[in-house]
């Protein structure tokens, strides 16, 4: 028994021994795998925390580059105003306002019989919101007898429609948003959403495991890719942070991603970020993303006015933008559209009456030109200018700011055509090319309402309008006349200038003879008539006498910040301006002498329409208002007698003043003039600087008559400055007579600084006590 005990057995130790080594191999194995795991887990969970600050510096900060939007000058009708109802139809039409028999939504119009009605949309201007108003405008005879806000049922003095948003200006990127918000947008939207793209989207943490499988699935019987199992979550984490790339890393980067983003944010935050995220088609070489810039660019329309089937096509267009381009293939479109609206139907979220209507109704799309780029180029070259200057940190201007802007689009469209269909006249009796340039501004405000940059408006180029400088000629004539008139006690109109030939020193001795436009001398002639026919010997001696740095000073006290050359040429305008600095000259003299900086850009607000800056109120009174008024006198009588004087033949009783200028050889045309509210400039001439034998009046002059005609001036009425009124003067020798004398300059003067009149019409001297009242009869017989 014993003997059999301490046998040893050796297929038992080798047992035990195999275990004992399995055992350490398991438990090695088993520290190991924990290890890694550990490790796994800790590089996973920093590779986390990597992830999520990186997804929270997106959130937090501007998702996105959002161009900024630039907004018109907003259309504001009065009660009394002489306005047609084609006029603001058209206005309502630029808009994108729809024509229907009943206007009851937002954005809709009706007219019958002189009877408008308008649901005009809410709007955030820079001072505030303007909620809907439901407008009835009554028109009596040609003006608006008037305007009723049916929403408060009472009438207004005065209503604006929201600007026309002319265009967006864009960054380096190629990404082009509107920013929505939920309470912005209609809650068809969200609804149609979900069903049609995460089902589940209100249930599940990011990703959906179940719909991956199904998906799956589904593509290994098809044997290719018919069906995703992406939630929104997941879509907007490869939209906003990860490539194209298709591998399984990209894979779970994107699923881990979206369990972050599902943990830190809202489901609203999330499917909001998503409705300005998607991408939805292409508009030129600009990626249209979100449904904010999708329905303007589909429908013309904000997205709180989408109707159910724009929506539908929307949401349909999401699966496939190129596959399902609804204006390439319409078909296709519609019918997964109409797809989209029986899976609304099928949740009850439609009822069958309204299926049936929709799915009858065609796409109805929009041409998109609402949102074209490079409308109007010329003009936001100078909004893009002041933009720098106000905002001169770049991503501001990337943050989806909306800059509201003096643009008037009607004026701006006339002088486009008037500027291009009278160089096309022009052109046809020349061979040299013709070019030009055109400005209009509002002369009370300073607010630049037009800005024409070439003959080929539509063309993004070389910027005539604000950067060809050329020069000016005669437009430079009126400072020289104004400097001398400020003087009143050494001139005034009637002035005598000598009018013969001179020969003056300019600079390295050379001299220089100049010339009137006729060849003529006249040997002496008045101030006005100086001015009213352009002379230029009387010009050059005027200018001599009050000397070239008080004309200097006066050209910058005009807003010429150009710094000029004081030689004598310099008072026949030699020295170059571009035609915008030249109606900054133009705008200080129509405005009585108070100078305001020309500008494009009121308002600036931020994407959450906070003001963030504002155009300050400024002017300064540059001029002698007296001295400024005889001189504008005087750019009347050039429009009605002068080299400007087809004005007077075009417009009979509506008052304008300007002055025509032309250079050397005939290489530059210009017109700067002005009615009673805004100031025009025009020039006219070649690229190459080769001559285009067209004086003022016959290259630039014609385009300002034609803008005229387009639009109906207003005749000028400033008020009479104190210490003006109407003096009599000798034609010949300056000097002051009575009233009534044959050949008398009767003419505007300041009085205070003239003498009595010293003889009579036959020329004896003037009794000191004449003047005195007539005695009456009373007087006369009774003492």
């Amino acid at each position: 028994m014993a003997k059999r005990q301490t046998k040893d057995n050796p297929s038992s130790k080798s047992k035990a021994s195999s275990n004992g080594k399995s055992s350490a191999k398991r438990s090695w194995f088993f520290k190991l795998f924990w290890r890694v795991a550990l490790i796994g887990l800790v590089v996973l969970g920093a590779y986390a925390f990597y992830l999520d600050a990186q997804i929270k510096h997106a959130f937090s900060g501007n998702k996105w580059e959002v161009p900024a939007q630039i907004f018109a000058r907003p259309l504001e009708v009065s009660k009394g105003e002489e306005i047609t109802p084609q006029e603001v139809i058209d206005e309502l039409n630029l808009l994108g306002y729809r024509k229907v028999t009943f206007a009851d939504s937002s954005g809709e119009y009706s007219y019958q019989n002189k009877v408008l009605t308008v649901q005009r949309r809410a709007f955030q201007f820079p001072e505030g919101a303007e909620p809907l108003r439901h407008l009835v405008i009554t028109w009596e005879g040609a003006r608006i007898g008037e305007i009723y806000d049916k929403t408060q049922s009472r009438p207004f003095g005065s209503v604006r429609l929201e600007p026309w948003l002319v265009t967006r200006m864009t960054s380096g990127s190629q990404e082009d948003r509107m920013l929505v918000t939920l309470d912005t947008i209609p809650e068809m939207l969200p609804k149609a959403l979900t069903l049609v793209e995460d089902r589940n989207f209100y249930n599940h943490h990011g990703v959906a495991p179940l719909s991956i499988l199904r998906a799956l699935m589904a593509n290994i019987a098809a044997g290719r890719t018919v069906q995703g199992g992406s939630t929104l979550t997941q879509q907007l984490v490869k939209n906003m942070f990860l490539t194209r790339e298709r591998s399984i890393v990209r894979k779970a980067k994107e699923a881990i991603m979206a369990v972050i983003i599902d943990a830190r944010y809202s489901k609203s935050e999330i499917i909001e970020a998503y409705l300005n995220e998607v991408f939805l088609g292409q508009n030129g070489d600009m990626a249209v993303h979100g449904f904010g810039l999708a329905s303007y660019f589909y429908f013309d329309r904000p997205a709180n006015e989408l109707s159910t089937p724009e929506i539908a096509t929307l949401v349909a267009i999401i699966k496939g933008p190129s596959y399902y381009n609804p204006r390439k293939y319409a078909e296709r479109t519609k019918e997964r559209r109409d797809l989209v609206l029986r899976m609304l139907f099928d949740e009850n979220e439609i009822s069958r009456q309204d299926y049936e209507r929709f799915v009858n109704m065609p796409l109805g799309l929009a041409s998109g030109a609402s949102l074209a780029s490079g409308k109007h180029p010329a003009f936001m070259e100078q909004v893009r200018r002041e933009l720098n200057e106000i905002l001169a940190e770049p991503s501001l201007r990337d943050s989806g700011v909306k800059v509201f802007t003096t643009l008037d689009i009607v004026a701006q469209r006339r002088a486009e055509s008037a500027l291009s269909g009278t160089l096309d006249g022009l052109q046809k009796d020349r061979q040299v090319p013709l070019q030009g340039a055109m400005v209009v501004t509002d002369s009370a405000s300073g607010e630049v309402r037009a800005i024409v940059g070439g003959k080929n408006f539509a063309f993004k180029g070389f910027n005539r309008a604000l950067d060809a400088k050329r020069p000016i000629g005669s437009l430079i004539k009126p400072a020289v006349y104004l400097t001398a008139l400020e003087d009143p006690t050494q001139f005034n109109l009637a002035t005598p200038l000598k009018d013969e030939p001179i020969t003056l020193e300019s600079r390295n001795g050379k001299t220089w003879s100049p010339q009137n436009y006729d060849k003529e001398f006249r040997g002496q002639v008045p101030l006005l008539q100086g001015l009213v026919e352009s002379l230029n010997i009387p010009t050059v001696n005027l200018g001599m006498q009050i000397g070239l740095d008080a004309l200097a000073d006066t050209i910058e006290r005009l807003g010429v910040t150009t710094p000029v050359d004081k030689v004598p040429s310099l008072t026949l305008g030699a020295f170059e301006l571009t035609p915008f600095s030249t109606n900054q000259m133009y705008q200080t003299l129509s405005n009585d002498g108070r100078y305001i900086p020309l500008h494009t850009v009121t308002s600036v607000v931020t994407a959450d329409n906070a003001l963030l800056w504002k155009k300050a109120e400024f002017f300064a009174q540059r001029t002698d208002e007296a001295a400024t008024y005889l001189l504008n006198y005087a750019l009347y009588k050039v429009t009605t007698e002068g080299t400007a004087k087809r004005i007077g033949w075009n417009f009979g009783n509506v008052n304008m003043a300007g002055k025509t200028g032309t250079t050397d050889d005939y290489r530059d045309s210009w017109f700067s003039g002005f009615d009673r509210n805004n100031v025009v400039t025009v020039w006219v001439g070649n690229d190459d600087n080769q001559p285009v034998n067209l004086t003022g009046a016959g290259g630039a002059l014609p385009v300002f008559i034609n803008y005229m005609k387009s639009q109906s001036p207003k005749s000028l009425s400033r008020r009479f400055p104190k210490g003006l009124g109407i003096a009599h003067f000798d034609a010949k020798t300056g000097a002051v007579v009575v009233a009534g004398c044959a050949g008398s300059l009767s003419v505007p003067a300041i009085l205070d600084v003239l003498p009595p009149p010293q003889q009579d019409c036959s020329g004896r001297p003037v009794d000191k006590d004449s003047d005195k009242d007539e005695k009456s009869w009373w007087e006369r017989i009774f003492g």
